[in-house]
């Protein structure tokens, strides 16, 4: 396919859309984290996603939207449904509807249901508008390993495998979008993410599953496997610095700024605040596997809703294996 360009926004849009039109795939930005992007309706196209990431087929795929019309052309909308879109879109929720048979099997792992958001980002949504299709988007890296959340993240791992890769800039939340499935009474959050299940509770004024069982064999959203967003090096979580080994030489990751600075430090946030955190994880994760050579520490988040995602991601993150 010959050189893989870097597409700058708003004059190449259409260049991206006409790949997209015609079977290819791309690196697209949203606000939570770097795409891979192609037609959702094309089943050809939407295996080269798979076969790029090295993806599971059982692992299905979010349906990325500009509107409400697109959104009910893929997927049967409840009052309920249409309550959190008019309270949530765009922004980084998605919602595990029942499906419209115009979405590829291939898509939806071959469930009845469909995984459906309308993303916040100004690019993306001028992408989906000017491709005329809804966008099927996981995360543009390989499968299981951290998420990109800059442009140079994708062209570093798939630049070879990608027609294209829009440049958005840093990707404002920097963690995946919270899942809800809406066909289940009570509901439930199969992924946290940036909107908080306690405002989702809210909305609906009534409470969600936040802790159900989990089908690895055939998860029902993205992101539910029980190893994933994961860095080669060595990757484990302590509460306190003293649970962490006293000759330990790698790297140490705080959730705030630590009093005391050591040059193996490293911090997600300057004060503690959990969106700085999340913003800055997946980043500093790919910064530090690059020069890990004895692994990395990090400390587990506070509880409560504001840290649900963080603590979800680093969990799967964890690992005990070495590069």
């Amino acid at each position: 396919m010959g050189q893989k360009p870097l597409v700058k926004p708003s004059r190449d849009i259409l260049v991206a859309a006409r790949f997209l039109s015609e079977g290819g795939i791309g690196g697209v930005p949203t606000e939570t984290v770097y795409g891979l992007a192609a037609d959702a309706l094309n089943p050809s196209a939407v295996r080269k996603i798979f076969e790029a990431k090295s993806r599971p087929f059982i692992d299905p795929l979010i349906v990325h939207v500009s509107d409400m019309r697109m959104a009910e052309q893929v997927a049967e909308f409840t009052d309920e449904a249409r309550l959190l879109a008019s309270r949530f879109w765009p922004g980084p929720l998605t919602m595990v509807l029942p499906r419209k048979s115009i979405v590829p099997d291939i898509v939806t792992a071959g469930m009845d249901t469909v995984a459906v958001r309308m993303p916040s980002h100004p690019i993306m949504h001028e992408l989906i508008c000017a491709a005329h299709t809804p966008i099927a988007a996981p995360s543009a890296n390989p499968f299981g390993y951290v998420s990109p959340t800059k442009a140079e993240h994708v062209i570093e791992q798939l630049g070879g495998r990608v027609d294209f890769v829009l440049d958005g800039g840093d990707c404002a939340c920097g963690v995946e979008s919270t899942i809800v499935l809406m066909t289940s009474n009570p509901k439930k959050l199969l992924r946290p993410g940036p909107v908080r299940a306690c405002d989702i509770e809210e909305a609906l004024s009534q409470k969600i599953d936040r802790s159900p069982k989990v089908n690895e064999a055939h998860p029902q959203a993205p992101g539910m496997l029980k190893s994933h967003y994961s860095p080669k090096s060595a990757l484990r979580l302590f509460n306190d610095v003293s649970e962490i080994p006293s000759d330990f030489k790698g790297e140490i990751i705080f959730i705030k700024r630590p009093d005391e600075i050591k040059s193996n430090y490293y911090w997600l946030s300057q004060d503690g605040s959990p969106k700085e955190a999340m913003r800055s994880l997946f980043a500093l994760l790919r910064a530090l596997d690059k020069i890990s050579k004895y692994g990395i520490y990090c400390q587990n988040p506070p509880p409560g809703d504001d840290w649900l995602a963080l603590a979800d991601r680093l969990g799967r993150a964890r690992n005990k294996m070495s590069k």
